[in-house]
Protein backbone atom coordinates (compact mmCIF):
# COMPACT_ATOMS: atom_id res chain seq x y z
CA UNK A 1 0.00 0.00 0.00
CA UNK A 2 1.33 3.61 -1.42
CA UNK A 3 1.90 6.17 2.18
CA UNK A 4 -0.37 8.40 0.39
CA UNK A 5 -3.17 5.89 0.58
CA UNK A 6 -1.98 4.93 4.28
CA UNK A 7 -2.26 8.58 4.85
CA UNK A 8 -5.69 8.93 3.79
CA UNK A 9 -6.96 6.02 5.62
CA UNK A 10 -5.31 6.82 8.84
CA UNK A 11 -4.91 11.06 8.89
CA UNK A 12 -2.84 12.35 11.51
CA UNK A 13 -3.80 13.98 14.19
CA UNK A 14 -3.06 17.55 15.05
CA UNK A 15 -0.10 17.88 17.28
CA UNK A 16 -0.17 17.75 21.09
CA UNK A 17 0.76 16.01 24.37
CA UNK A 18 0.25 12.21 23.79
CA UNK A 19 -3.20 11.11 25.06
CA UNK A 20 -4.33 15.04 24.96
CA UNK A 21 -7.67 15.88 23.08
CA UNK A 22 -7.20 18.23 20.92
CA UNK A 23 -8.10 21.42 21.82
CA UNK A 24 -12.09 22.83 20.32
CA UNK A 25 -13.83 25.82 20.27
CA UNK A 26 -16.60 26.68 22.90
CA UNK A 27 -18.74 29.78 23.83
CA UNK A 28 -19.27 31.22 27.03
CA UNK A 29 -21.63 34.02 27.66
CA UNK A 30 -22.45 36.16 30.70
CA UNK A 31 -20.51 38.90 31.35
CA UNK A 32 -18.65 37.84 34.15
CA UNK A 33 -17.96 34.07 33.07
CA UNK A 34 -16.69 36.28 29.57
CA UNK A 35 -14.61 39.26 31.44
CA UNK A 36 -13.17 36.09 33.24
CA UNK A 37 -11.97 34.60 30.34
CA UNK A 38 -10.67 37.48 28.39
CA UNK A 39 -8.59 38.62 30.99
CA UNK A 40 -7.31 34.35 31.39
CA UNK A 41 -3.76 34.54 29.34
CA UNK A 42 -4.41 30.69 28.96
CA UNK A 43 -7.33 31.22 26.86
CA UNK A 44 -6.92 31.40 22.84
CA UNK A 45 -9.66 34.16 22.02
CA UNK A 46 -11.82 33.24 18.64
CA UNK A 47 -14.66 35.68 18.30
CA UNK A 48 -15.98 38.40 20.96
CA UNK A 49 -19.46 39.06 20.38
CA UNK A 50 -21.31 42.19 22.49
CA UNK A 51 -23.80 44.46 23.07
CA UNK A 52 -23.50 48.16 23.00
CA UNK A 53 -24.13 48.13 26.94
CA UNK A 54 -22.07 45.08 27.31
CA UNK A 55 -19.07 46.91 25.85
CA UNK A 56 -19.78 49.80 27.95
CA UNK A 57 -19.40 47.51 31.40
CA UNK A 58 -16.43 45.69 29.86
CA UNK A 59 -14.71 49.25 29.47
CA UNK A 60 -15.51 49.88 32.70
CA UNK A 61 -14.37 46.72 33.75
CA UNK A 62 -10.50 47.34 32.48
CA UNK A 63 -10.88 44.71 30.37
CA UNK A 64 -7.54 44.56 27.83
CA UNK A 65 -7.90 47.67 25.04
CA UNK A 66 -6.22 45.54 22.60
CA UNK A 67 -9.32 42.71 23.29
CA UNK A 68 -12.54 45.64 23.13
CA UNK A 69 -10.88 46.21 19.59
CA UNK A 70 -11.67 43.04 18.47
CA UNK A 71 -15.34 43.11 19.58
CA UNK A 72 -17.95 42.22 16.78
CA UNK A 73 -21.31 45.02 17.34
CA UNK A 74 -24.16 42.74 17.97
CA UNK A 75 -27.63 42.98 18.81
CA UNK A 76 -29.27 40.81 21.41
CA UNK A 77 -30.79 38.74 19.16
CA UNK A 78 -27.52 38.15 17.04
CA UNK A 79 -26.43 36.47 19.79
CA UNK A 80 -29.29 34.17 20.79
CA UNK A 81 -28.37 33.11 17.82
CA UNK A 82 -24.67 32.14 18.58
CA UNK A 83 -25.31 30.69 21.79
CA UNK A 84 -27.98 27.57 22.70
CA UNK A 85 -32.01 28.54 23.20
CA UNK A 86 -32.86 30.37 26.41
CA UNK A 87 -29.11 31.23 27.71
CA UNK A 88 -29.03 34.23 29.37
CA UNK A 89 -25.80 35.93 27.56
CA UNK A 90 -26.26 39.63 29.01
CA UNK A 91 -25.48 40.34 26.08
CA UNK A 92 -21.92 39.19 25.99
CA UNK A 93 -20.72 35.84 24.08
CA UNK A 94 -17.22 34.43 23.41
CA UNK A 95 -15.65 31.73 21.26
CA UNK A 96 -12.56 30.47 22.29
CA UNK A 97 -10.92 26.85 22.86
CA UNK A 98 -11.12 24.95 25.76
CA UNK A 99 -8.22 25.65 28.83
CA UNK A 100 -5.89 23.05 28.53
CA UNK A 101 -6.24 20.13 30.61
CA UNK A 102 -5.26 19.81 34.20
CA UNK A 103 -2.60 17.18 35.42
CA UNK A 104 -3.80 15.74 38.88
CA UNK A 105 -0.13 15.43 40.28
CA UNK A 106 0.44 19.17 38.99
CA UNK A 107 -2.29 20.72 40.13
CA UNK A 108 -2.66 18.74 43.63
CA UNK A 109 0.41 18.53 45.13
CA UNK A 110 2.58 19.44 47.14
CA UNK A 111 -0.49 18.75 49.92
CA UNK A 112 -1.44 21.39 52.20
CA UNK A 113 -3.58 22.37 54.93
CA UNK A 114 -6.77 24.52 54.28
CA UNK A 115 -6.14 24.23 50.66
CA UNK A 116 -8.92 21.72 50.05
CA UNK A 117 -9.18 19.48 46.73
CA UNK A 118 -12.95 19.21 45.80
CA UNK A 119 -13.55 15.55 44.13
CA UNK A 120 -17.51 15.14 42.37
CA UNK A 121 -18.66 12.09 41.68
CA UNK A 122 -21.39 11.24 38.94
CA UNK A 123 -22.51 15.33 39.23
CA UNK A 124 -23.33 16.04 35.86
CA UNK A 125 -25.58 19.24 35.97
CA UNK A 126 -23.61 22.30 34.30
CA UNK A 127 -25.54 24.64 36.75
CA UNK A 128 -24.35 22.66 40.26
CA UNK A 129 -21.21 21.80 38.39
CA UNK A 130 -20.54 25.48 37.90
CA UNK A 131 -21.91 26.72 41.59
CA UNK A 132 -19.49 24.19 42.84
CA UNK A 133 -16.54 25.71 40.91
CA UNK A 134 -17.62 29.05 42.68
CA UNK A 135 -17.26 28.00 45.77
CA UNK A 136 -14.18 26.16 45.15
CA UNK A 137 -12.83 29.36 43.93
CA UNK A 138 -14.37 31.15 46.94
CA UNK A 139 -12.64 29.09 49.76
CA UNK A 140 -9.23 28.45 48.17
CA UNK A 141 -9.35 24.34 46.85
CA UNK A 142 -6.62 23.65 44.55
CA UNK A 143 -8.31 21.64 41.92
CA UNK A 144 -11.78 20.47 41.02
CA UNK A 145 -11.61 16.92 39.88
CA UNK A 146 -14.62 15.42 37.96
CA UNK A 147 -15.18 12.25 36.08
CA UNK A 148 -14.12 12.93 32.29
CA UNK A 149 -17.26 11.24 30.02
CA UNK A 150 -19.67 12.32 32.55
CA UNK A 151 -18.92 15.92 32.83
CA UNK A 152 -19.95 18.23 30.16
CA UNK A 153 -17.51 21.02 28.92
CA UNK A 154 -16.63 24.13 30.73
CA UNK A 155 -18.65 26.46 28.87
CA UNK A 156 -22.71 27.49 28.04
CA UNK A 157 -24.19 27.60 31.34
CA UNK A 158 -21.67 25.83 33.22
CA UNK A 159 -19.35 28.78 32.87
CA UNK A 160 -22.00 31.12 33.22
CA UNK A 161 -22.78 29.58 36.91
CA UNK A 162 -19.30 29.78 37.51
CA UNK A 163 -18.99 33.41 37.35
CA UNK A 164 -15.64 33.50 36.19
CA UNK A 165 -14.29 30.41 38.67
CA UNK A 166 -13.26 28.01 35.84
CA UNK A 167 -10.51 30.83 34.83
CA UNK A 168 -9.08 30.15 38.60
CA UNK A 169 -9.22 26.93 39.86
CA UNK A 170 -7.65 24.17 37.67
CA UNK A 171 -10.09 21.22 36.31
CA UNK A 172 -8.54 18.01 37.16
CA UNK A 173 -10.83 15.22 34.51
CA UNK A 174 -9.91 11.41 35.52
CA UNK A 175 -10.86 8.27 33.80
CA UNK A 176 -11.60 6.88 37.24
CA UNK A 177 -12.41 8.56 40.58
CA UNK A 178 -11.68 5.79 43.21
CA UNK A 179 -8.23 5.75 41.29
CA UNK A 180 -8.04 9.24 41.64
CA UNK A 181 -9.11 9.14 45.42
CA UNK A 182 -6.17 6.93 45.91
CA UNK A 183 -3.81 8.95 43.86
CA UNK A 184 -4.30 11.87 46.22
CA UNK A 185 -3.77 9.79 49.36
CA UNK A 186 -0.60 9.14 47.74
CA UNK A 187 0.18 12.36 47.92
CA UNK A 188 -0.99 12.97 51.57
CA UNK A 189 -4.17 13.80 50.89
CA UNK A 190 -6.87 12.81 53.99
CA UNK A 191 -10.09 12.33 51.88
CA UNK A 192 -13.45 12.90 53.34
CA UNK A 193 -16.31 11.69 51.48
CA UNK A 194 -19.95 13.49 52.46
CA UNK A 195 -22.25 11.20 53.36
CA UNK A 196 -26.42 11.86 54.88
CA UNK A 197 -26.20 8.71 56.66
CA UNK A 198 -22.32 9.10 57.93
CA UNK A 199 -21.61 8.25 61.60
CA UNK A 200 -19.11 11.53 62.11
CA UNK A 201 -19.61 15.04 62.31
CA UNK A 202 -17.80 17.55 60.20
CA UNK A 203 -16.46 19.67 62.26
CA UNK A 204 -14.40 16.28 63.15
CA UNK A 205 -12.82 16.36 59.80
CA UNK A 206 -8.91 16.06 60.70
CA UNK A 207 -5.84 18.44 60.72
CA UNK A 208 -4.77 17.36 57.65
CA UNK A 209 -4.69 18.36 53.61
CA UNK A 210 -8.21 17.56 52.91
CA UNK A 211 -9.59 16.18 49.54
CA UNK A 212 -13.76 16.26 49.76
CA UNK A 213 -15.69 14.08 47.78
CA UNK A 214 -19.17 15.10 46.53
CA UNK A 215 -21.90 12.74 45.46
CA UNK A 216 -24.94 13.31 43.27
CA UNK A 217 -27.90 14.62 44.73
CA UNK A 218 -29.98 11.84 45.71
CA UNK A 219 -27.81 8.84 44.46
CA UNK A 220 -24.73 10.07 46.70
CA UNK A 221 -21.63 8.17 46.54
CA UNK A 222 -20.96 5.19 44.48
CA UNK A 223 -20.00 2.51 46.77
CA UNK A 224 -16.63 1.69 45.91
CA UNK A 225 -15.93 5.49 45.60
CA UNK A 226 -17.48 5.67 49.34
CA UNK A 227 -15.31 2.57 50.63
CA UNK A 228 -12.25 4.30 48.85
CA UNK A 229 -12.49 7.36 51.45
CA UNK A 230 -10.61 7.53 54.28
CA UNK A 231 -13.69 8.44 56.25
CA UNK A 232 -17.32 9.55 55.43
CA UNK A 233 -19.12 12.85 57.14
CA UNK A 234 -22.15 14.38 57.25
CA UNK A 235 -22.86 18.06 58.15
CA UNK A 236 -25.66 18.08 60.71
CA UNK A 237 -28.91 19.90 59.39
CA UNK A 238 -32.32 20.07 61.08
CA UNK A 239 -34.59 16.55 61.26
CA UNK A 240 -37.12 17.89 59.02
CA UNK A 241 -34.99 18.62 56.35
CA UNK A 242 -33.64 15.50 54.28
CA UNK A 243 -30.66 16.98 52.65
CA UNK A 244 -28.83 19.78 51.10
CA UNK A 245 -28.55 20.81 47.47
CA UNK A 246 -25.12 19.53 46.47
CA UNK A 247 -23.40 22.99 45.65
CA UNK A 248 -24.72 23.91 49.16
CA UNK A 249 -23.18 21.35 51.15
CA UNK A 250 -19.75 22.06 49.19
CA UNK A 251 -19.84 25.10 50.39
CA UNK A 252 -20.66 24.33 54.06
CA UNK A 253 -17.86 21.63 53.68
CA UNK A 254 -14.90 23.85 51.85
CA UNK A 255 -15.33 26.55 54.60
CA UNK A 256 -14.64 23.50 57.01
CA UNK A 257 -11.88 22.03 55.35
CA UNK A 258 -10.08 25.26 54.63
CA UNK A 259 -10.66 27.21 57.90
CA UNK A 260 -7.63 26.92 60.39
CA UNK A 261 -7.79 23.85 62.97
Amino acid sequence: MSKEKRNRQHPQKPAGKRGEPPHRPVWIYGRHAVAAALANRARKIRRVAATKNARDWLEKSSADPALLARLEDARPEAIDRLVHDGAVHQGLAAQMDELPRARLKDACAPAAPGRPVLILDQITDPQNIGALFRSAAAFGARAVIVQDRRTPPLAGALAKAAAGAIEIVPCVRVVNIARAIEALQGLGYFCAGLAGAAGRDIAELPAAPLALVMGAEGAGLRQLVGESCDGLFRIPIAPGVESLNVSNAAAISLYEASRPR
